[in-house]
């Protein structure tokens, strides 16, 4: 086998491995940002583990168990990006939910969808509510 294939296959082999570094990291950053502070209902989803489709239903789920149970989040003053990476004028409030919030919201929810019911004992274990 020429040089030339071998160092193709080596270079292809260090690629992969630095993309799968590079998500690793990120989903590791994003954990720890959930763990330090307020996030929304489906970044704590998607942090914990669950599939982005699914983190949209499932925080919908937790907004519908907080009004229920009467338990409001933080609200935030965000200030939107604009395009060129520098900052609106306008700044807007956002809710964000601490991960104690979320793990009464998830000990309060029952959901019948089989996903939903696996995607809950993520956020569970993930926010420290074992379920």
């Amino acid at each position: 086998m020429p040089n030339s294939l071998i160092r193709r296959e080596r270079r292809a082999n260090r690629r992969v491995l630095r993309s799968e570094l590079r998500r690793r990291t990120a989903a590791g950053r994003l954990a720890s940002s959930c763990h330090r502070r307020p996030r929304s209902l489906a970044t704590v989803a998607i942090a914990s583990g669950v599939a982005k489709d699914t983190a949209a239903g499932i925080a919908n789920g937790l907004r519908s168990v907080a009004k229920r149970i009467g338990l409001t989040p933080a609200a935030t003053a965000r200030t939107r990006r604009t395009v060129a990476g520098g900052r609106a004028h306008r700044s807007h409030s956002v809710a964000r939910w601490t991960l104690a919030q979320v793990a009464r919201l998830v000990a309060a929810y029952k959901p019948r969808k089989a996903e939903y019911v696996a995607a809950t004992a993520l956020i569970a274990a993930f926010a420290g509510g074992a379920r």
